[in-house]
């Protein structure tokens, strides 16, 4: 049995978690503390009892994620389990750098600013209201692809993140998406609708976003990762620091290829992944991508005291 721990992106975040991890493990509460320390914000006050439009503001959302998952870890460590335990680590966007920092490639602190920062350039590389994404479901990638690149016509329209089998994202100017939203309906989607979120990520509108990462990795130590690091824009294992520093910047305008990244670690023989922080959403796409292997959401102490068995 091979395994392989998988780390959620934004959409998953919800007040409360990680709670009753930080309550159940000091490890675990230690993470939410530094993590406050780094940022120089109570951001645990606001995950645990704050507003939920105010924790899900990208430059919150990201590192309370990420917070939250490195959270899980840490408990699962205190049971005996380990990140070398898995084959491989990936995460959904900015579960990339959570992956990183599980697998000792990025300190937690440093990710906690880097995450901060990419948010903040990820919601100021494009005005309010210019940008949308969609999502189409019902579609693969080539047929989503080509939606986007009829509904250009000028514009940007991308396809963004390639989650599963049938349901791609869509990002790009706001026009743009509307058109590929009606575009997608007229092919055949099952469903086409904008998303609720505050920028167009993972497509060109966000150069500015990757120029200011850019930077910000420099500045970053990055060590190679104790375990693989599948990334998201190359869909395959990575473990060279200067190569993962490069696809970080890239990932900001890169599509987020999910799909093609479960499907190359099922062909490298996993058939167990384990997604460690909040919520359950890369546990069902993984279900439908790979659906020989079994998922694990792991987030809170009853999920952990379930491994034990």
């Amino acid at each position: 049995m091979s395994r392989a721990f998988v780390f959620p992106g934004q959409g998953a975040q919800t007040i409360g978690m990680g709670r009753a991890l930080a309550d159940a493990y000091p490890a675990a509460k230690a993470v939410f503390e530094e993590v406050d320390a780094a940022l120089g914000q109570a951001l645990s006050a606001l995950i645990w009892e704050g507003d939920i439009a105010e924790l899900t503001l990208t430059a919150n959302a990201q590192p309370a994620l990420m917070a939250t998952s490195i959270a899980a870890l840490r408990a699962l460590e205190a049971e005996g389990f380990a990140v070398t335990d898995a084959a491989f680590v990936a995460g959904h966007s900015l579960g990339e750098y959570s992956a990183l920092c599980a697998a000792g490639s990025l300190g937690l602190s440093d990710t906690a600013r880097l995450l901060r920062i990419r948010g903040e350039a990820m919601q100021s590389a494009v005005p309010v209201g210019v940008g949308a994404m969609a999502a189409l479901l019902g579609l693969d990638f080539a047929a989503a692809s080509e939606v986007a690149a009829e509904a250009a016509q000028g514009e940007v329209c991308q396809a963004a993140n390639d989650n599963d089998p049938a349901q791609v994202v869509v990002s790009g100017h706001k026009a743009a998406v509307e058109r590929a939203v009606e575009i997608a309906k007229a092919r055949g989607a099952k469903r086409a609708l904008l998303l609720p979120v505050s920028a167009p990520f993972h497509c060109a509108l966000m150069q500015p976003a990757a120029e200011r990462m850019a930077g910000a990795l420099a500045e970053v130590a990055l060590k190679a990762p104790v375990v693989p690091v599948v990334a998201n824009v190359v869909a395959e294992a990575v473990t060279d620091p200067e190569e993962i520093r490069r696809l970080l910047v890239a990932q900001v305008t890169g599509s987020v290829r999910w799909r093609e990244s479960v499907q190359w670690m099922a062909g490298q023989g996993v058939t167990e992944f384990w997604e460690i922080g909040a919520g359950k959403a890369l546990s069902g796409m993984i279900k439908r991508i790979a659906k020989d292997t079994v998922q694990k959401a792991i987030g809170t102490p009853d999920d952990i005291a379930a491994l034990k068995g």
